[in-house]
Parts: structure tokens; C-alpha cells; sequence
């Protein structure tokens, strides 16, 4: 298991050039309402900054994140990469841990490649339990950040 991305979502993908650094168009959650703009973190982990997409019809549901509720960026969630997710799901259940049932997912990056992954939703719990749990293509393009601060929770511990 190990670091997949961290995601931060935005009112408005205006907002995202205030970050200094350069971002990567990802593309479109069809459906979803969102757009994506991405940073390579190294060793295959990436920063997600999420919002709004302007060109996509309102979606039938709320936008994830609580993205339609922002009235400022934000931290909401960081995701692990692990090789079978049915098993960590399984593995974590008889922990006592129920992170949510895999959930398959897609984006179309700019130049029309369809991305697919699963992943858990994120569920109300401890902030030292990985909000979302999944494989995931890393950024095409972008920068690599020097170096991400902050204090994320010993991964060694959760079960992957």
C-alpha cells in the first residue's frame, strides 16, 4: 500500500493557479460534474485539485468533496494505492473496519483516453483511516512537486 494522491478541491478551477506550482489538465468525471488538474508528488503519488466543470451539465447528484458547498480550496481527502482492492476491503471488514463497498470509477483525460479504477467512497470515520481505496493511472504531464508537507498517519499499520 502506499501514497496514491491527495485531493483538493476548489470552488472554482480558477482558484488552482493560486497554489504556484503548475498543474496538468487530468480531465472530466462525466456525470460527476467535475474537472481535475494534476501534479506528479514523486514515487507515483500525485496531487488532485478538483472542481467544478463549467462544460459539463449540472450533475443529478451533489458533486463530490462537498465542491458545490466551497466557498474556499481545501484539503478533503488523500487515497492509497493498493494491488487488490476487494481483498484490503475484505481484509479491513474482518478488522472491523467497513470501508465502504468498491465503487468503479472513470475520467476522460484531454486527449480522449477513457482512465478507469475503483475505489471505496469516502465514509464518515477517523481521519487516520484512508478515505478512499484504489488503483489509479497516475498524471500524464505536470510538475513534480519538491517536496509535500503535512501529517499524514503511519500507512504501515493499515492492512495492504
Amino acid at each position: 500500500m502506499a501514497l496514491d494522491h491527495l485531493v483538493y478541491a476548489v470552488p472554482d478551477l480558477a482558484l488552482a493557479g493560486d497554489l504556484g506550482i503548475d498543474l496538468s489538465e487530468g480531465g472530466r468525471h462525466i456525470g460527476r460534474g467535475t474537472r481535475n488538474l494534476l501534479a506528479d508528488l514523486g514515487d507515483g503519488a500525485y496531487l488532485e485539485v478538483i472542481g467544478p466543470d463549467p462544460d459539463q451539465p449540472e450533475p443529478d447528484q451533489p458533486r463530490p468533496f462537498g465542491i458545490d458547498t466551497l466557498t474556499e480550496p481545501k484539503l478533503v481527502a488523500w487515497a492509497v494505492r493498493v494491488k487488490d482492492i476487494e481483498d484490503v476491503v475484505e481484509r479491513a471488514k474482518a478488522q472491523g473496519y467497513d470501508p465502504g463497498p468498491v465503487v468503479p470509477m472513470s475520467r476522460e483525460r484531454p486527449d480522449g483516453v477513457l482512465l478507469q479504477w475503483q475505489l471505496t467512497p469516502m465514509l464518515p470515520g477517523p481521519p487516520a483511516v484512508p478515505d478512499r481505496l484504489g488503483q489509479h493511472t497516475p498524471p500524464v504531464g505536470g510538475c513534480r512537486a519538491r517536496r509535500a508537507a503535512g501529517a499524514l498517519p503511519d500507512l504501515r499499520s493499515q492492512p495492504g
